[in-house]
């Protein structure tokens, strides 16, 4: 082969890998492990291979990473720096169950809660189409062919209970954080725990996959039109007094997933008897994580923190 033509073929072969992103990987210091042993139950294809890539916008000031196409679902352990609460939650990000805003809404918030003694455990779960989802060609709500990300939810809740003693955890103290389309898995793992979506795999999935305390910020997906109150079926028809204890927050000029999300699983959660606290502020939009602005929404931790030592989760 002529040289030219070589080389030519290593430059291409350059440029290939360039256009290739990689997948998402944590901080040094963590390691992600798969959350299934073998085979992903419902497994469904996927456009691409996962990459990890910056958002087309900024939070804060600052970018954030887009994770796509992920078909090997993956939690992180973030143990509690400092002194241990016995605490745990397993922290969903959003992105409208087509990608994960994995540091926005994942990683940032896992280093937060570990600060304060909580041991965080950040789920990688299945996008895209995993879970209700707005479809841009018919303008409506979809299902999935298969709730995919709630069985990854499950099946990690059932993992962090069934880990507790080694990893220092209360077992009676494991909560769920989500953010948007997170905060909608939130409210399904609040109200779908009493069977689990795939036949068990293990021992893990004996154990129970019910949080004890639940936290939605800005959660989609549960109204079900433009101002109704009217909850989504797939919510109001589980919900039960048994749901754990909740903190809900959104914004009322979020245009993304509205004010009445969480204002319709409120009433709904009041109605059965859970105890439930709402907070709601005029401004701050959608999609904001952890990261401080000059809205008053985003001292929101503090208001968790709180809340967290009234209902015994942690010392307040």
């Amino acid at each position: 082969m002529k040289p030219w033509l070589i080389a030519l073929y290593v430059i291409f072969a350059f440029v290939r890998l360039g256009a290739q992103t990689p997948a998402w990987e944590p901080s040094q210091g963590h390691t992600q492990v798969p959350i299934w042993p073998g085979a992903v139950p419902d497994a469904q294809p996927v456009p691409g291979p996962e990459d990890a890539t910056e958002g087309d916008s900024l939070v804060a000031g600052r970018p954030w990473v887009v994770v796509r196409n992920v078909s090997q679902p993956t939690m992180t352990v973030y143990a509690p720096k400092g002194p241990n609460t016995d605490a745990a939650v397993v922290v969903f990000p959003g992105g409208g169950f087509k990608i994960l805003a994995i540091d926005l809404e994942g990683t940032e918030v896992c280093d937060w809660l570990s600060s304060h003694g909580i041991t965080a455990v950040l789920l990688k779960y299945r996008v895209p189409f995993s879970g209700q989802y707005w479809d841009d060609k018919t303008k409506r709500e979809t299902e999935p062919r298969a709730q995919a990300a709630l069985e990854d939810a499950q099946r990690t809740v059932g993992l962090v209970r069934f880990h507790a003693a080694g990893w220092h955890i209360d077992p009676n103290k494991i909560g769920v954080l989500g953010f948007s389309a997170g905060g909608y898995m939130v409210a399904q793992m609040s109200t779908h725990f009493g069977q689990r979506l795939y036949p068990a795999v293990d021992a893990a999935d004996k154990e129970s996959c019910r949080p004890d305390f639940a936290v939605a910020l800005y959660p989609g997906h549960l109204s079900l039109a433009d101002n109704s109150f009217e909850l989504n079926p797939d919510i109001d028809t589980h919900i039960t007094v048994q749901a754990p204890p909740t903190f809900l927050l959104q914004d009322e000029d979020d245009h993304v997933d509205r004010v009445e999300d969480s204002l319709s699983y409120y009433a709904a959660l009041k109605r059965v008897g859970v105890p439930v606290e709402m907070h709601l502020y005029a401004q701050g939009g959608h999609a904001f994580g952890l990261r401080r602005t000059k809205q008053p929404v985003t001292e929101w931790p503090k208001l968790v923190e709180t809340w967290l030592g009234t209902i015994g989760m942690i010392s307040d």
